[in-house]
Order: structure tokens, then C-alpha cells, then sequence
């Protein structure tokens, strides 16, 4: 008569239900070590990154627009109006402050249809700089609006 020992099976059934509760706990243990700093929240005064681009309200500006990527960019100042060309590497200069039109609004895309990314800077007091450069995600920047009130959005 043949006899079979089951004593194995029975220890490797009880560590196959204890192995994923050992392994959560490794887990649990492993992150808590890698992150040893507590956050705290705090003012803002300490760590609130760059302050957004602003201009004194009702000054007079004027946005040079460059086109740092490989292709054609085109711009297009107001709605209604023929898009202009940029070339790589040209650079367009607008103004901004009059009665007439206090705001600006500029759309761009990329004639190859690639997404863009704008990098502003404001270059002095009256002179906002806006690079155009090839963009990493889908859509990407289409159109920067300076308003009248001194603040600069990028959408």
C-alpha cells in the first residue's frame, strides 16, 4: 500500500494565504522608509513658486511673439483677420494699451498641426516676451489674452 506524506501540502497552502498580507506589510514598511519627511502646510510666503507675469494697469505694452520651434507657426491677432506666418527663428512685435483696443488676444497654432507650448517672461517694464516652442502634450498652448487689468493668461 502506498502511504503519501500531505504535511508539505498543508504548509504550503497556509504561506500561500499568508503571502499577500506578508507582502502588503514589506510594502507598507518599504514607502514609509523612502519618505521620511512629514509634510506640513504653509504659507504661501515660504514656497509659493514664481509669481505670475503682471504690468501696472492701462500701461502701455508690447508683446514680441518668436517662433522657437522647426515649423511655421501662424498667428492670428483678432478674430476675423488673416493669420500671419511666423517662421522659425522670426520674431513679431505688437502693441498694446490704447483706448481702442486695451486688451490683446493672440491665437497660434502650429501649421503642421504639433503642439505648442508658449514660455513667457517679461523682458522690462513695458515688454512681454512669449517663446513658442515645440509642446510635449496634446493640445498644447493656443492663445495668450493680455488684459487690460495687467495680467497675462496663456490657454
Amino acid at each position: 500500500m502506498l502511504e503519501y506524506d500531505f504535511s508539505h501540502v498543508i504548509i504550503l497552502g497556509a504561506m500561500s494565504k499568508l503571502l499577500p498580507v506578508v507582502l502588503a506589510a514589506v510594502t507598507v514598511i518599504i514607502t514609509s522608509t523612502n519618505q521620511p519627511r512629514a509634510t506640513f502646510a504653509g504659507t504661501c510666503a515660504s514656497k509659493c513658486g514664481p509669481r505670475p507675469i503682471e504690468f501696472t494697469p492701462g500701461q502701455s505694452l508690447r508683446l514680441e511673439v518668436v517662433n522657437k520651434t522647426r515649423g511655421i507657426v501662424k498667428l492670428e491677432k483678432l478674430q476675423g483677420t488673416e493669420p500671419i506666418p511666423l517662421r522659425p527663428e522670426q520674431e513679431l512685435q505688437f502693441f498694446q494699451g490704447d483706448e481702442i483696443q486695451p486688451n490683446i488676444s493672440l491665437v497660434f497654432w502650429d501649421e503642421g498641426g504639433l503642439p505648442l507650448q508658449a514660455v513667457i517672461s517679461k523682458r522690462d517694464f513695458a515688454t512681454l516676451r512669449v517663446e513658442l516652442r515645440p509642446g510635449i502634450r496634446n493640445p498644447g498652448d493656443r492663445a495668450l489674452h493680455m488684459l487690460s487689468d495687467g495680467r497675462i493668461n496663456v490657454y
